[in-house]
């Protein structure tokens, strides 16, 4: 399965959550369908994963953690908030090049409609 397939089940998951439920919900409640979700698929995940920083060879312990990594090809970062700044789409960024993934997505679930806050973010593309 490659990026751009992966993308679509996230997009389609995503849609499907946020129309039975809808926006107001925790993000834990939101990363917990996701996974469940994801499972049903058959495809694997990680969640919660710390991606640790190296600084001149030196480990500096976990710098982040992502939401869920699908397929160890694409990070998902999800959120429930009113408003995304423009730091929210940096902290998708980094991983990605700390990484070395291609894709990231970016949902946020408290939104009228969910199609206007699910963000594509690409490395080195």
């Amino acid at each position: 399965m490659n990026e751009n397939e992966i993308a679509k089940i996230v997009v389609d998951l995503c849609y499907k959550i946020h129309k039975q439920y809808g926006p107001g919900l925790f993000e834990s409640v939101y990363e917990n369908i996701f996974c469940y979700e994801l499972s049903k698929l058959g495809i694997s995940y990680a969640k919660q994963q710390p991606i640790h920083l190296v600084h001149e060879n030196v480990n500096m312990g976990v710098g982040f953690r992502a939401d869920v990594i699908i397929e160890n090809k694409v990070i998902t970062e999800l959120k429930s908030i009113a408003l995304l700044a423009p730091t929210h789409f940096k902290q998708i960024l980094t991983p990605l090049r700390l990484c070395k993934l291609k894709l990231g997505m970016h949902v946020n679930f408290n939104v009228a409609l969910i199609k206007d806050d699910i963000q594509r973010m690409v490395n080195n593309l």
